[in-house]
């Protein structure tokens, strides 16, 4: 009886029908966002291939106040990579083989899935090949992960045009329900959420800010003045508890700014640190300047995290992917 139950479970995993077609049942996935496992030998990990790999992995994530790695990473040889393992979310595997390049396969064991197989011929061509495609890497598996974010937030999705800020500057984003309004102007959309999980719970937060301003003439200020944009958005609208406090761009650390793309537009990405001027509230901020031709504006979208005590990471990644679901009506 046990056998045969085995065996209806069995079959019952690996395939099912649907129209008269045989398609495959993949199971869940298994592991976090960001969190990356390696197949790897046990010697090339303790050696050359495996500091190559943690000297691009292991950098630490702009902006935040504890340093933070990227990705976190574990290793497993490839004899101990067993059927469970081959569940994990976002696999790198790296191989000597007669074939050198990368193979990017998802769903192959599990969904949602991202494999990364990684050939080359020797020690040194891994080295070289890895080197080459570090940010090809990263940004796959992160990419993956802003899907997954997004997928889970759409299953418990606010009614984002209940936002009149939104309604008016026609924009769409995937919320998560458990975000609160602080403010709905019209002109200005403040959110929060309060955190769940860790030492922050209670007092730890997330918000977001959305927002527009008008096309500069010379266009070759926006860079330079999203700080400024920014702080005086601080002033306006984020107050501190007392009279003469509100939010600023902390002054200590310098924010950095790289070219991104949000809804298909030019966008800029900048990750730096807010603090409550003449208060000792402060935390990592993250936004995107957003350069809307089409309807001759910038949109803004701000997140920030107060989050005491803890990691912020996977908060300030929460975010990421809220910002990353914007659409232009």
């Amino acid at each position: 009886m046990k056998k045969v139950l085995v065996l209806f479970i069995s079959i019952f995993l690996l395939t099912s029908c649907s129209d008269g077609n045989e398609k495959l049942v993949l199971m869940d996935s298994i592991g976090k966002v960001n969190k990356i496992l390696v197949v790897l030998e046990s010697n090339n990990w303790q050696g050359k291939i495996g500091d190559t790999l943690r000297d691009f992995m292991g950098k630490a994530i702009d902006g935040l106040p504890q340093p933070e790695t990227i990705l976190s990473v574990s290793q497993v040889d490839p004899k101990g990579y067993n059927s469970i393992m081959k569940r994990t979310k976002s696999i790198l595997i790296i191989q000597k083989s007669s074939k050198e390049g990368l193979i990017i396969k998802t769903n192959q064991f599990a969904a949602p899935q991202t494999i990364i197989y990684a050939y080359a011929k020797n020690e040194d061509g891994l080295i070289a090949l890895l080197k080459k495609n570090s940010a090809k890497i990263i940004n796959t598996f992160r990419e993956a992960d802003v899907n997954v974010m997004q997928n889970i937030f759409a299953k418990k999705r606010l009614d984002d045009q209940k936002f009149e800020t939104l309604k008016k500057l026609k924009l769409s984003l995937t919320i998560p329900k458990d975000f609160r309004t602080v403010y709905d102007t019209g002109e200005f959309l403040w959110l929060r959420q309060y955190l769940q999980s860790g030492i922050a719970r209670g007092d730890g937060r997330n918000n977001i800010l959305v927002y527009s301003v008008p096309i500069p003439e010379d266009r070759s200020t926006i860079e330079k003045s999203i700080l400024s944009v920014r702080d005086t958005i601080g002033k306006r609208y984020i107050a501190g508890s007392k009279k003469g406090m509100y939010m600023i761009t902390e002054a200590a650390y310098t924010p950095v700014t790289v070219a991104s793309s949000i809804a298909k537009n030019k966008a800029f990405e900048t990750r730096g640190k807010w603090e409550v001027k003449n208060d000792f509230m402060a935390g990592p901020f993250l936004n995107y300047t957003i350069l809307d031709e089409k309807n001759d504006r910038i949109l803004v979208f701000e997140g920030f995290t107060y989050a005491p005590s803890v990691n912020k990471r996977e908060f300030v990644f929460e975010l990421e992917a809220i910002a990353k679901s914007l659409v232009i009506q």
